[in-house]
C-alpha cells in the first residue's frame, strides 16, 4: 500500500531532519496536507513558513497528545530524536516511547502509511555506528529506544518504512545515496536533506513497504558495502494511484497506463 493523497503528519518537525521533510513536502507536485507536530507554540509561524498547513502544539511522550496528532491523517513521517544531555537520562525517550505513542494512534487512526526515522547503530545495524559513540548512544539508553520503536513499528500492522541514515551532516542534497538493506550494510554519513528526500519517497514508493533500509550518501561512505539494493523511488503517487484516490478512474486508463510506459 502507498499514499497517494491526503494529510501527512511530521513528527519532529522542529528537528534538523523534520525541518527538510516539511521543505521536501511543500515542493511536492502532489494533493497533499501537511500537518506538523511540535511541543512549542512558538514555532508555529516558523513552521507554517517552511510549509505546514496546520500545527498541532503537543507531545508525543504524552498518548493523548499523540493521538490528536494523528487524528484525521493518513500517513506519518516520524523523525523524532532525543537531545543528548540530562533529558536523556531520564528513559523518557522522544525516538523511543514518543513514536510508539504515536505508532499506536496511527494503528488506531487506520493511518495508510508510516514512516520512521531511525539510526545505523540501531539493532542488527549496529557495526555501522563507530564504536565509541555507539557505546555512548547505548549507555543513554538512546539506541535500545530506537531499537524498541522499530520493532514496535514492525509488529503494529501498519505498512512502513524504516529508514537507519548514517551520521547526520547539514550539507545540501547529494542525490546519490547508498541504499543497504539486511542490518551490517553501509556505514558513513549522509545529509539530512537527502534523508528527508527519502522519507518523502516512501510515502508514495510500493517497493519500500514493510522494509528497512540503511542509507549513507556515495560520498560519506566509509569502508565497503554489503547488501546493497536498488529501489525505485518515486516523489509522487503515480497517475493510476492518483485517479483511483481520487474515484475518477476513466475507462480507458489501462491503454493509457500502456501508453505512458512507453
Amino acid at each position: 500500500m502507498s499514499f497517494s493523497r491526503g494529510r501527512v503528519l511530521v513528527a519532529g518537525a522542529t528537528g534538523g531532519t523534520g525541518r527538510r521533510v516539511l521543505d521536501t513536502l511543500r515542493s511536492l507536485d502532489a494533493h497533499v496536507t501537511v500537518r506538523a507536530l511540535t511541543r512549542s507554540a512558538d514555532e508555529e509561524s516558523a513552521l507554517r513558513g517552511r510549509g505546514a498547513d496546520e500545527v498541532v502544539v503537543g507531545d508525543a511522550l504524552s498518548a493523548e497528545d499523540a493521538a490528536r496528532a494523528v487524528e484525521g491523517c493518513d500517513a506519518v513521517v516520524c523523525a523524532l530524536g532525543t537531545s543528548l544531555g540530562l533529558g536523556s537520562l531520564t528513559g523518557d525517550h522522544a525516538d523511543g516511547r514518543g513514536v510508539e505513542n504515536l505508532v499506536d494512534a496511527a494503528r488506531d487512526a487506520g493511518v495508510e502509511r508510516f514512516v520512521l526515522v531511525s539510526s545505523i547503530g540501531v539493532g542488527d545495524s549496529k557495526p555501522g555506528m563507530q564504536l565509541g559513540l555507539r557505546l555512548l548512544l547505548r549507555g543513554l539508553g538512546v539506541l535500545p529506544a530506537k531499537a524498541r520503536a522499530e520493532a514496535h513499528l514492525r509488529s503494529s500492522g501498519l505498512a512502513y518504512t524504516i529508514l537507519r541514515p548514517g551520521g547526520l551532516t547539514n550539507a545540501e542534497a547529494t542525490g546519490d545515496v547508498v541504499v543497504g538493506e539486511g542490518g551490517d550494510t553501509v556505514s558513513g554519513s549522509v545529509p539530512r536533506a537527502d534523508v528527508a528526500g527519502l522519507c518523502v519517497a516512501s510515502l508514495f514508493t510500493p517497493a519500500a513497504e514493510n522494509r528497512t533500509f540503511e542509507v549513507v550518501s556515495r560520498r560519506g561512505l566509509r569502508g565497503n558495502p554489503e547488501g546493497v539494493v536498488e529501489v525505485d523511488w518515486r516523489m509522487r503517487p503515480s497517475d493510476s494511484e492518483r485517479r483511483s484516490a481520487s474515484g475518477d478512474a476513466p475507462e480507458d486508463a489501462a491503454v493509457e497506463e500502456s501508453e505512458s510506459a512507453d
